[in-house]
């Protein structure tokens, strides 16, 4: 069967007039026999909806967005992004010296490893942060406002930032000392908008119920959450890349003018989006805090290992309705134990930990997919400046990858995914991201051919870029297809992997389970400290490769270990979604 996501551009599905009452809807199942609904799908019109008795639905309704695209939302808000100005100019401003002449723009002077070690630690810092941004959501302050309180402390560190940027503070040593405060500031701001930002836009749609919708042509198609999931976080992550690519102005100013207006630029648009999200706060759905779980997780999970020990140790253990053992996080449930004191929680909310427990092992393989794409922000910059990039600076080069992205989601997004699905061959999650892994496996491997041929090429050979030497004479447009490989791998990986996390989350841990999927990416920047002594001239060539290696490894061993996820998965969606005829 096939199901289409909410939108004008959906895909219609073929149907006819049931021949037994005369029903304007009889879909063609692609699996060749027909399903039902246990309870039949509500009907909508494009002219006039039908009332959906669905609390979702309601809120979706006040919202205004019926028949406004959910992503008109995503892509004013996820200019929150601005980080990625920093991202793209801090290498070199660590790296290379201030006014160096033949060389590229600097300010501190550090060097190599210095840039990479301090741009890993940024990572680590911004992706760590939204676990504290979850729970102060949850807790106290719901989404909306933790954004812009979050906010504010991300603009003081942008103002620091710019502010020691100045000539007067590069000549007088005040650099280093406010970049690293400026990183402080910037990463604790930025945890309370990523645990919150892709959430709260996904709440944005309210419908929880596949329905029917009959287009003005008469025809009708199933309309599927999962689906419309899908695709408002395929066009969240494309206005992502549209203010990632607003980083090829700084980088112009950096090159032309000086770092202080690179910086000065990025902060004075982060300032208006801030005015812009509190002027539209009355067009969105806000949702009140539900109370952080965080500790009455800690606490269930304690419970489920402790009880499950003590049960086999005594040889008491619970065996269920259908003959299966009960699982280790099982024995937590109140309705399962002899002594239920201190158990604050129901069943219900243990089924809800399992759920959330089971989505995040699959985050556990995406700490080697970050150490690949964070060489396209340290690793490669340093590669492209050992390169000719003519009159550009170095660091522009990074921008292809948001460049395709943007090329790249729509085309997906609108014919290769629902291609896929009209040949009943629909990408799965597990199948998705795994194929992305081996796309970013092959993108480390190119880069570790280009690099071979940049130290293969004179004047300079292996030490070109480093102090007193220039760049070798081969362009650096070969770095391209490298680039493009980083972006299909993020489509394919990291895109999913925002979906994964929001869509398998229940509603009560939907922002602290996607604090954990971002808390990878430290696990990400934690791998790239090892790789820090050979992060380096000579050596460029075998960090690549035993990147590529390792990321080609955890690719295979991903999809053996998860791959029963997706059949699952398909399993649960047909059986809650089954048509019936009428």
């Amino acid at each position: 069967m096939t199901f289409v996501e909410d939108g004008k551009a959906a895909i219609q599905i073929s149907s006819d007039r049931d021949t037994a009452n005369g029903s304007p809807l009889a879909l063609a199942p692609d699996s060749g026999s027909d399903l039902v609904l246990k309870e039949p799908a509500p009907r909508y019109s494009e002219a006039k909806d039908a009332d959906d008795d669905s609390k979702g639905s309601e809120v979706f309704e006040k919202s205004g967005l019926r028949h406004k695209s959910t992503e008109d939302y995503l892509r004013e808000n996820e200019r929150w992004a601005t980080e990625e100005d920093m991202n793209t100019l801090r290498h070199n401003y660590i790296q290379n010296g201030y006014k160096v002449p033949n060389s590229n723009p600097g300010a501190i002077n550090g060097g190599q490893q210095m840039a990479t070690g301090l741009g890993n630690f940024f990572q680590f810092w911004c992706y760590i942060t939204p676990i504290l941004g979850a729970i102060i959501a949850d807790q106290w302050w719901g989404k909306f406002k933790t954004i812009l309180v979050f906010s504010f402390i991300y603009m003081i560190g942008d103002l620091i930032l710019t502010l020691t940027s100045i000539p007067a503070s590069i000549r007088h040593n005040g650099a280093l000392p406010g970049l690293i405060i400026a990183m402080i500031t910037i990463g604790l701001g930025t945890g309370g908008i990523k645990s919150n930002v892709s959430p709260m836009v996904a709440e944005q749609y309210g419908r929880y119920r596949p329905f029917v919708r009959k287009l003005k042509n008469g025809m009708e198609v199933v309309v599927d959450r999962e689906l419309t999931i899908q695709s408002i976080f395929n066009w969240f992550y494309w206005s992502v890349n549209i203010g990632s690519l607003s980083a090829v102005a700084p980088t112009e100013l950096e090159h032309n003018v000086d770092f202080w207006a690179a910086y000065l630029l990025p902060t004075l648009m982060f300032a208006l989006c801030i005015v812009i999200f509190w002027i539209g706060r009355k067009n969105l759905v806000v949702s009140p805090p539900t109370g952080s779980i965080m500790f009455k997780a800690y606490k269930a999970i304690k419970a489920g290992v402790k009880n499950s020990r003590v049960a086999r140790k005594q040889g008491q253990e619970i065996v269920k309705d259908d003959g299966k053992k009960a699982n280790w996080m099982e024995y937590a449930k109140p309705s399962y134990s002899m002594d239920t004191a201190g158990m604050d929680w129901d069943d219900k909310f243990v089924d809800e930990l399992m759920t959330s427990i089971r989505a995040c092992k699959i985050f556990l393989c995406f700490p080697v997919f970050w150490l690949c794409y964070g060489q396209m922000s340290n690793n490669m910059v340093s590669q492209s400046g050992q390169m000719n990039t003519g009159s550009v600076p170095n660091d522009i080069m990074q921008n292809i990858d948001p460049l395709f992205m943007i090329i790249l989601i729509p085309i997906f997004d609108k014919l290769v995914f629902p291609g896929f699905r009209r040949c009943g061959m629909e990408l799965r999650p597990i199948l998705r991201i795994s194929i992305g892994f081996l796309v970013a496996a092959i993108a480390m491997a190119y880069a570790a051919i280009v690099q071979h041929l940049v130290y293969s090429t004179g004047p300079f050979y292996d030490h070109a870029g480093e102090k007193n030497t220039g760049h070798n004479n081969i362009s650096a447009a070969i770095q391209i297809p490298g680039y493009i490989f980083i972006a299909i791998s993020e489509l394919f990986a990291n895109v999913t992997g925002l979906e994964y996390a929001y869509t398998k989350a229940p509603d009560s841990m939907k922002s602290i389970v996607m604090s954990l999927y971002l808390f990878t990416n430290c696990g990400g920047s934690i791998l790239a400290f090892c790789f820090n002594p050979i992060a380096k001239n000579p050596k460029l060539v075998e960090n690549f490769a035993i990147v590529s290696g390792l990321m080609g490894a955890v690719c295979f061993l991903f999809y053996f270990c998860f791959r029963h996820y997706d059949k699952q998965d398909k399993e649960a969606i047909i059986k809650n979604t089954e048509l019936e005829e009428n």
